[in-house]
């Protein structure tokens, strides 16, 4: 089971960038770089099998060739914030990626399911017969 608190993210597995930002924060937008781009290389996280395939499942586009998750914050218009949204998105996911996904029970249809199949395919067959040439015998 994932423990949220107790998970520590390795210094070196993670990079911080701040850019400009294009949300809230009227002029103070184009001058102060307030969103946050998180990038964090995803073999340096220590994570399970399972659970490092399903990070690189949900994060998508996000990760890199390298191995790099990219995450940009800009929600909010301080450094700080940004910051520890884009932290906080980071932990989210991860901690989904460790839910395990129950595996599937592979089911057979029943007798009358197949048979009501069947019967259907053959109206179906039916009605494709009657539409050729008619012949006058």
């Amino acid at each position: 089971m994932f423990d949220r608190d107790s998970f520590q993210i390795a210094p070196d597995a993670i990079e911080e960038r701040f850019i400009t930002a294009s949300g809230p924060g009227g002029q103070n937008v184009n001058k102060v770089a307030t969103a946050v781009q998180l990038r964090v290389n995803l073999y340096r996280l220590g994570l399970p099998p399972y659970a490092f395939r399903q990070l690189k499942t949900l994060a998508g586009s996000r990760v890199t060739s390298e191995g790099i998750l990219v995450l940009t914050a800009q929600r909010f218009r301080t450094q700080d914030a940004n910051r520890q949204d884009a932290r906080d998105r980071l932990l989210d996911m991860i901690a989904k990626a460790h839910e395990r996904q129950a595996p599937r029970i592979k089911t057979k249809p029943s007798r009358t399911a197949k048979a009501k199949r069947v019967e259907s395919k053959v109206a179906r067959g039916a009605v494709k017969k009657g539409r050729g040439k008619v012949r006058m015998d």
